[in-house]
């Protein structure tokens, strides 16, 4: 295979990870911008939503792929959501007022306890049914396969979708308003609690859908599958601008990129985590902020 065609072919192959990232870290990134926690237990709602996928195309073995794959998707975004919600309203809105340690802290029990109990559940790799028709399209030494093209439709329609919702509807800016001041939302009529269960429930949804193409990707899930994927998506969501809904697109799509070009270059395919991490490194050193990040001067 000549540079050009490997190159790419790399580039298929990182935009195809980066966008399950991207989608992964907007989860992250809208739950920061409205209440300012890192939400750690998202990764075990991608986890999840794996879990609820496979366990519904198993149920439906007969139905054609695209009712089927629909399906899935449906009722495993929808089940996450309302986890999402159970758990913010469980572990996270007790401690709103308390130091910001608190909540980081609940996150990574809730994390933790969502982790294990899959594990009594399953203990080892599962295999994620293979629904979708495998098809390779070739352009010479260059090749584009079905699925790799299915997960890139679903996850820009999904970032599309969310863009916008949140920038031209009446519910996209009334959350954009709580996480700009929530004091004032409130002052202003708009219901703030339910503004962030909102949040969290479109953001562990996306955090399912990301889950179930992940699965379709690599044919296997398990009980910590949530946890490198999960840490790559909050590396995403800082590269861009933690807060910044393009940001988080942008920044999972650049560490795919930057991944799959290091695993195809670097003289050790391990070695591609390290430099996907050193390319955080010197972007917050240039910039702290992240990519599309806006320093904003801190309230004392």
């Amino acid at each position: 295979m000549n540079l050009l065609a490997n190159i790419l072919e790399q580039l298929i192959n990182g935009l195809t990870l980066g966008s399950i990232y991207a989608l992964v870290a907007l989860g992250y990134t809208m739950v920061y911008g409205i209440l300012l926690m890192i939400n750690f237990a998202h990764s075990e709602i991608f986890m999840l939503g794996a879990f609820a996928g496979c366990g519904v195309l198993a149920l439906v073995p007969g139905l054609p792929w695209p009712i089927a794959l629909a399906l899935a998707f449906v009722l495993a975004m929808v089940a996450c959501g309302f986890t999402a919600i159970t758990i913010e309203k469980l572990a996270y809105k007790p401690l709103r007022k308390a130091p910001r340690l608190a909540p980081l802290i609940s996150a990574i029990g809730v994390s933790i306890v969502l982790q294990n109990a899959m594990f009594l559940f399953h203990d080892d790799f599962l295999g994620f049914p293979s629904v979708l028709p495998l098809r390779r399209w070739e352009f010479g030494q260059f090749a584009v396969s079905s699925i790799q093209i299915i997960i890139l439709v679903s996850s820009v329609s999904l970032m599309g979708a969310l863009w916008l919702f949140v920038n031209h509807s009446r519910l996209g800016k009334a959350i954009r308003a709580c996480s700009q001041d929530r004091d004032a939302a409130e002052l202003m009529g708009i219901p703030v609690n339910r503004m962030i269960s909102l949040t969290f429930f479109i953001g562990a949804s996306l955090g399912a859908a990301a889950g179930i193409l992940y699965s379709l990707y690599y044919g296997s899930i398990k009980y910590n599958m949530g946890f490198v994927p999960g840490m790559k998506a909050f590396t995403a969501a800082v590269l861009g601008g933690i807060g910044n809904i393009p940001g988080a697109m942008l920044g999972g799509l650049l560490l795919g990129v930057s991944e799959s070009l290091g695993t195809a270059f670097l003289p050790q395919a391990s070695w591609k985590d390290v430099f996907a991490f050193a390319i955080l490194i010197i972007v917050l050193i240039v910039r702290p902020s992240g990519l599309l990040g806006e320093r904003t001067a801190e309230k004392v």
